[in-house]
């Protein structure tokens, strides 16, 4: 709500709609987030991304261990999907603006999920913000209550969703890279990209990493063009990405090359 209200006063004009929502019925199965995310679906409406923060409040684990300065993200794979590319976006910008407070990128919650993921259920880009040091039993009972709240580490989750939030708000469409846009030319040898120009955008960053790494090692601005060749860089040993950047130089998700599936038939 008071992330609304400094959104709200700000004066900045948005480029896209920022919907803040609460939703009911998590504990008996995502109910309130699945009927959100499957009318959304039904009513084609836009949904470029959704931040969950659940449990987001409580600096102190059960066990007695502190920890003030980060907090988990999870996001569902596979990998380079789009709710990875979100959640590898949101640590970025959280670096840049609350650089005392780090975002911790998790794969999986051992058999428990949340409401981000009734939307990765329709097909929607989606992460999920936790503390980093939960405490169970203060969890589903009676005994969460508000003196178990550090209002100073919910203040810097507060502003690492802020940084995510505005800077995508205010940020071009991922271009589109889809089809045939990754290839060797013009040597054989070399990794051409083509991506769909994007509304808005005033230029592109390319992204690259090394085939096994978890995450993009290496960026460069290349300027408002749609095609580039880095030159004796092989396409198998690389995972490569492209994200638009406004002229403001707010910067959108990254949009990675996949490979898409064999068919053998």
């Amino acid at each position: 709500m008071e992330l609304a209200r400094v959104f709200a006063d700000s004066g900045i004009e948005f480029d896209a709609t920022l919907v803040f929502m609460a939703v009911a019925g998590e504990e008996q199965g995502l109910r309130g987030s699945a009927a959100h995310a499957q009318k959304a679906k039904a009513e084609n409406t836009p949904v470029q991304a959704l931040f969950n923060n659940d449990i987001v409040g409580n600096s102190r684990g059960g066990n007695g261990i502190v920890d003030g300065a980060t907090v988990r993200v999870y996001s569902e794979g596979p990998e380079d999907s789009p709710s990875r590319s979100l959640a590898q976006f949101a640590r970025r910008w959280a670096a840049r603006y609350v650089p005392s407070h780090r975002l911790r990128l998790m794969a999986r919650r051992f058999s428990r999920g949340g409401d981000h993921s009734a939307f990765n259920a329709a097909g929607f880009a989606a992460i999920g913000f936790r503390e980093s040091r939960e405490n169970y039993a203060m969890q589903h009972n009676a005994n969460d209550t508000i003196d178990g709240v550090s209002f100073a580490y919910l203040a810097q989750n507060a502003r690492a969703n802020a940084a995510g939030m505005a800077t995508l708000a205010l940020a071009p469409p991922p271009p589109v890279v889809a089809g045939n846009t990754l290839s060797r030319q013009p040597s054989g040898y070399d990794a051409r990209l083509r991506w769909t120009a994007s509304p808005g955008a005033a230029g592109y960053r390319i992204f690259w990493r090394e085939a096994w790494a978890p995450d993009w090692e290496h960026e460069l601005s290349v300027g408002n063009v749609t095609e580039y060749v880095l030159p004796a860089m092989n396409i198998d040993d690389h995972v490569f990405g492209v994200a638009a950047v406004s002229a403001g130089g707010h910067e959108s998700t990254i949009s990675a090359y996949v490979t898409p599936p064999r068919n053998d038939q």
